[in-house]
């Protein structure tokens, strides 16, 4: 089997896996851009391989397998980086949400005790 074919296979299934992940709410849209961008440029590379060779003696490097390696942690580094930042966006709102518990129950405890003490 053509190493083509195994690596447009590959791909579309994992371009089919993060559809199937967002349409079952198992990962929402705003973080499965990233993987169906990958996996789309997978899929392209893969189909039209000689552009990837193009591509990569444009850019100096001397085998193809260099340049997707790169671009591959190029890629990754970069998602990690925006996971990165969504977290720490999420600890922040998880800092705010406790916040205002506390001040709510705060303020029912003092509700409570006015309406003891009346």
């Amino acid at each position: 089997m053509n190493i083509h074919v195994v690596a447009t296979v590959v791909s579309v299934a994992i371009f089919a896996f993060v559809i199937e992940l967002v349409r079952r709410r198992r990962l929402t849209f705003k973080y499965a851009v990233a993987w169906l961008l990958v996996s789309g440029g997978a899929i392209f590379f893969a189909v039209f391989y000689k552009f990837l060779f193009a591509c990569a003696a444009f850019l100096g490097f001397e085998l193809p397998s260099n340049f997707i390696f790169f671009t591959l942690f190029c890629v990754f580094v970069t998602l990690s980086l925006l996971l990165t930042v969504f977290l720490c966006q999420q600890n922040n709102r998880n800092d705010v949400m406790a916040q205002k518990i506390a001040l709510l129950e705060f303020e029912l405890k003092e509700l409570k005790k006015k309406l003891k003490v009346e």
